[in-house]
């Protein structure tokens, strides 16, 4: 008998398909959102990233306003923010405005990774590295900004005090893993393109769990590439875009998502680079059947909470039409 219920959510980078404005990007971000409202996904989330043109998600509080106001009850959020790139007290300052405009449905996820190149990251923060060593203590300076007991203190985030913005915690490798069980927060791990230490940070994570006034149980997230079509060769079809911006990230050669093609033999053998292969570990494409057998085995053997979806589809109908078939999927499963 079934007991666990798996919540599901988006990870969006509001990447810029070939032949795009950043405004269109956006506005399909937004119809994308609305979607995944009325098809009961828990949340929608935004990842911050900086100094890649086919990503538009990098001033990433600005784009989590523009959403939260196209919608009604879904959960906005990010995945995450970078606290190495930022003050505490301005993320608190953001966050707390956001949430007061919009009353318990923004999360605060964060990250310890600058999203970047290092020469970027250095532009947006010259000491990035000691900030990115001091991440715990980045944490409780944050966490000290929306208490209400900082209202006496010298250095205050006036907006932040005491509005609800939950906290989540991301990883990619152990690290975090350990972070988030001490401070008792939800983990989020970005399996849909880091894999190889799943495994090790769910287990060091729910071991290590110690119960907070904010959860009193582990609360695991996992990260799931998804391209959900009609039939298994639609979706193939689909995932060519995704593969192509695989090459991109190896070879240095960033480009904007580009239209699927014919899988070809090239594109095969792409996948089955054994860097590319390890990546996507975890990307479940095909038709709704293939999927959903996919997607029940990463539930059982994970376990999570909840399943976060990144879908790289160059065409906005597709991917809202993937978005549907997982959220039916889900809700089967669940």
């Amino acid at each position: 008998m079934k007991t666990q219920h798996t919540a599901y959510s988006i990870l969006d980078l509001a990447l810029v398909s070939e032949g795009h404005t950043l405004k269109q990007t956006f506005d399909n971000v937004l119809e994308l959102a609305q979607h995944a409202e009325t098809s009961g996904y828990t949340r929608y989330w935004l990842a911050e990233h900086h100094n890649a043109s086919n990503i538009g998600s990098s001033a990433t509080s600005v784009l989590i306003g523009y959403v939260a106001q196209g919608t009604k009850t879904l959960r906005i959020g990010s995945g995450g923010i970078m606290l190495p790139n930022h003050s505490p007290l301005i993320i608190a300052e953001q966050f707390g405005t956001l949430a007061s405009l919009y009353p318990n449905r923004i999360d605060l996820g964060l990250g310890r990774a600058p999203g970047t190149d290092r020469e970027t990251a250095q532009a947006i923060r010259s000491d990035f590295m000691n900030a990115a060593h001091a991440f715990p203590d980045e944490l409780e300076k944050l966490e000290m900004y929306f208490s209400k007991e900082n209202a006496h203190a010298n250095v205050r985030a006036t907006v932040a005090e005491g509005v609800e913005v939950p906290f989540y915690i991301l990883g990619s490798s152990t690290d975090s893993a350990h972070l988030a069980a001490k401070k008792g927060l939800p983990y989020a791990f970005a399996s849909h393109f880091a894999t190889t230490y799943l495994w090790q940070a769910l287990d060091i994570y729910r071991k290590e769990f110690k119960p907070s006034k904010e959860l009193q149980q582990p609360y695991v997230m996992a990260g799931v590439n998804i391209i959900i079509a009609d039939t298994d060769e639609e979706a193939e079809r689909l995932s060519t875009s995704l593969i192509r911006l695989i090459v991109g990230i190896f070879t240095g050669k960033r480009q904007y998502v580009q239209p699927p093609t014919a899988m070809t033999p090239d594109l095969q053998e792409v996948m089955k680079n054994p860097q590319v292969h390890q990546m996507l570990k975890y990307s479940f494409i095909g038709s709704k059947a293939t999927v959903k057998a996919q997607v029940k085995e990463f539930i059982e053997q994970t376990k999570a909470d909840e399943l976060i979806a990144v879908t790289n589809i160059y065409g906005a109908k597709e991917r809202i039409r993937s978005f549907e078939l997982f959220a039916e999927i889900m809700k089967e499963l669940n």
